[in-house]
């Protein structure tokens, strides 16, 4: 039977107080490692993981729409703008001259189309008061003339009555020339109304000339008219030329980067500034085509942040491409040598995200995990 001294137990019962510690450390690692393994496993099982995603925007590139040189650039990189800010102001001078010569065209146009207009309808009004005139002398002296015509008639009846009964000598020579003087004298009345019938058909025609004259001046107008609404084109083109030298933000937006300075001269489609709206963002995130099944428009997705990695954002996938990403290639494999080496395409997935007090940025590199169903 052996005897410990109280130093030796108590060096005994420190090692194996030791031992069950390490033992329990070593208990509490296999199991935390255990529930680590499988929450891993979990993971996999329900989710779609993808360390290749970015947060994208529609990246908005301003640019001249004509010549000139730039003399307010009040931008630079960093500006919020707001909707009508301006951007850029070309030197306009030139044009807006250009506009006052054409709208002084446009009034002596406008003055000659009165004119015109004024001198037609006096013109009407003469040549229209003449022909209705005109026409009533010719259907008086018609008038006259029938009358005449028939007065002739019975006349010319009553001297051949007359000769006869004078040859026969049943009438006396004074009724006889009473007979002939009174024939002559309606002879006379009708060649005086057919010359009046003749006259008042001339001056018909004289009216209607007039009025034929108002078809010439019509016709002028007419060209004038035209010419005046190309000046008023014009005039409206040359507006918006000078619209377009003033160079306005169309919605909201953060300036990224400028490309011109005052005093520089531009051209049509150089571009000014690249600009983006920073509340329409998205995830662009590339899909292993062996996962790509799973995934499906509406999944939920939480969503890591390489620059906020104590954040956690959320998301919901929009759009699943259709086409691998390898076919947008520039330069396409096509492997001419025969040698092949599978690899792993993927496929972009588009995934919404709200922004976050203007924290989330294009470009920035995200984590992303689909929640598949």
């Amino acid at each position: 039977m052996s005897t410990d001294t109280p130093a030796q137990s108590s060096a005994h019962r420190l090692v194996m107080n030791q031992r069950a510690r390490r033992r329990a450390l070593m208990v509490a690692a296999t199991v935390a490692l255990g529930i680590a393994t499988a929450w891993w496993l979990y993971q996999r099982h329900t989710h779609v993981f993808s360390e290749d995603a970015r947060i994208a925007t529609s990246m908005i590139e301003v640019s001249a729409k004509v010549a000139g040189q730039v003399v307010e650039f009040p931008v630079s990189q960093g500006d919020e703008l707001l909707p009508g800010a301006l951007i850029a102001q070309i030197d306009d001078r030139a044009a807006r001259l250009t506009l006052a010569e054409l709208e002084a065209q446009f009034q002596s146009m406008e003055s000659a189309c009165l004119r015109l207009e004024v001198q037609i309808d006096m013109v009407d009004r003469e040549s229209g008061g003449q022909l209705s005139s005109a026409k009533s002398h010719l259907d008086a002296a018609q008038a006259s003339l029938a009358s005449a015509g028939s007065d002739l008639q019975f006349k010319h009846s009553e001297w051949e009555r007359a000769q006869s009964l004078r040859e026969r000598q049943i009438i006396s020579q004074q009724q006889w020339e009473n007979a002939r003087n009174a024939h002559q004298q309606s002879e006379q009345l009708h060649q005086r109304a057919l010359a009046e019938v003749e006259s008042a058909r001339g001056n018909v025609v004289e009216a209607e000339a007039g009025q034929s004259r108002i078809q010439v001046l019509a016709n002028e107008l007419r060209g004038l008219q035209h010419e005046r609404d190309r000046i008023r084109a014009s005039i409206d083109k040359q507006k918006v030329m000078i619209g377009d030298l003033r160079i306005t933000s169309a919605g909201t937006g953060t300036v990224d980067e400028t490309f011109v300075h005052v005093g520089e001269y531009v051209v049509p489609g150089q571009r000014l500034l690249l600009m983006h709206d920073p509340e329409r963002i998205w995830v662009d995130a590339n899909i292993r085509e062996t996962e790509i099944r799973h995934v499906e428009p509406g999944d939920k997705v939480a969503i890591s942040v390489d620059a906020y990695p104590d954040r956690e954002f959320r998301g919901e996938v929009v759009r699943v491409g259709q086409s691998a990403t390898s076919q947008f290639s520039l330069l396409p494999n096509t492997n001419p040598s025969g040698n092949f080496t599978k690899v792993t395409q993927r496929l972009p997935v588009k995934i919404s995200i709200e922004q976050a007090d203007e924290l989330l940025r294009p470009g920035m590199m995200v984590e992303v995990a689909i929640e598949i169903r």
